[in-house]
């Protein structure tokens, strides 16, 4: 099968960052059950005029650079244009990690032509968000919404740079698929929404509204063939505002991220491993980190977690999805199979703490730590297919493939 990528949707002028979309595309219908109160809650939709003239001051263009070194080894310099929005009257700014990404000055610029020199708050790389500070006066925020509240066919506005160049540019379209799993070229699953709205290079971390005019996602990615003749068109990505509010709110008021975790890595169970165990569905548990809250409950590595609290765990972003709803000291009570049989665990949520700004590192993988569950995939594409099988758990692909795609934490 031919590979497709996602495409993180900065707008690189040397700098092109390709994202791996792993899972096979399948072909479904989905039903719309609309009732009188769905009815009800259109009535307060703005026009995308009004929407666009409501939030248009309150989004910014970013414009990065860093010195770096060219082929002939003489010093040069990189940049890269994305969006972000406006989230506080004080100058917080909201916009994807992958914007600012080994960048040395940061440059926000408004609608109204002001530019400012941003400092970098925080930021989170495995949930692609990142804070910035500017230093402005009359500042006008976003309002922010429920993207819990999202149903498929929704309508939809994106405000942002599209290629850095068409500067605060409005598009339109519609909520295609809510909880899309995306794994990223760095290996990081993301629970994303699926939108037909425009999103191209340059949209980049800029917001997704609702028709109330509320931000309900960060736009962060696009889905775009590679290496085939096929045309792919308005399938684009962003990340569910609620799952970042706990985050940019903790680097912004404490300079940490506290991130509920119960210390697993694991994948949604492959039709092998539902074929080898007659298990309709669930989370095969890959590894477990030591002295992590699911060490002490004694999951194991090779378990497959059914449910959690009683809901069936369909797909991997199930179970990330409860975690990161969860505070810490509340239990996870997981059916649990295990050698033909299954077994009840109970899971007390733990806490994780990092620096909002963190150090760089080198790529050593004994420094790093394991967090909520993560999942791991294989790229397809190149005659490989992706990691699965319940004996082999990376099936047909290679080692470099593990190790490429290897990470922790969310």
């Amino acid at each position: 099968m031919t590979a497709k990528h996602v495409r993180q949707t900065s707008s690189p002028a040397l700098k092109v960052i390709a994202i791996i979309l792993t899972c096979a595309a399948l072909a479904g219908i989905t039903t719309l059950f609309v009732n009188s109160s769905a009815y009800a809650a259109e009535a307060d939709a703005l026009s995308p005029a009004d929407i666009y003239e409501q939030n248009v001051e309150s989004t910014v263009g970013i414009t990065t650079s860093a010195e770096t070194v060219n082929y002939w080894g003489y010093p040069a310099n990189m940049t890269a244009s994305g969006s972000g929005f406006i989230i506080s009257e004080d100058g917080y700014v909201l916009t994807n990690f992958h914007v600012i990404d080994d960048s040395d000055e940061v440059t926000v610029k408004t609608y109204n032509g002001d530019s400012y020199d941003a400092e970098i708050i925080g930021y989170d790389e495995s949930n692609d968000i990142a804070v910035l500070k500017i230093d402005g006066e009359n500042l006008k925020p976003v309002t922010i919404g429920d993207s819990d509240a999202l149903r498929v066919g929704d309508d939809v506005l994106a405000i942002g740079n599209p290629l850095g160049e068409l500067t605060f540019s409005l598009t339109k379209g519609i909520v295609s698929a809510v909880g899309r799993d995306v794994t990223i070229e760095t290996g990081i699953t993301m629970s994303l929404i699926q939108t037909d709205c425009a999103i191209n290079s340059g949209n980049s971390g800029g917001a997704l509204f609702n028709m109330k005019g509320e931000v309900i996602g960060i736009t962060n990615a696009k889905y775009s063939s590679s290496a085939s003749s096929a045309s792919i068109d308005n399938i684009g990505f962003a990340i569910p505002i609620n799952s970042l509010t706990r985050i940019y709110s903790s680097i912004i008021e404490n300079g940490f991220i506290v991130k509920p975790y119960i210390g697993i890595t694991g994948q949604t169970v492959s039709d092998e491993i539902k074929e080898t165990t007659g298990l309709k569905s669930g989370v095969r548990v890959y590894s477990v980190t030591e002295d992590s809250p699911a060490s002490e409950a004694k999951l194991a590595a090779g378990d497959v977690i059914v449910t959690a609290n009683g809901k069936e765990i369909i797909e991997f972003s199930d179970l990330s999805g409860m975690v990161s709803a969860s505070e810490p000291g509340d239990e996870l009570k997981l059916e649990v199979y295990r050698q033909g049989e299954i077994l009840d665990i109970t899971v007390v949520v733990g806490s994780d703490t990092k620096p909002a700004l963190e150090e760089e590192e080198e790529e050593d993988f004994e420094d790093y730590e394991d967090f909520d569950g993560q999942q791991y995939q294989g790229r397809q594409g190149s005659g490989q297919q992706p990691y699965s099988g319940f004996g082999d758990f990376f099936g047909d692909g290679g080692m470099q493939d593990f190790f490429d795609y290897y990470f922790f934490g969310r």
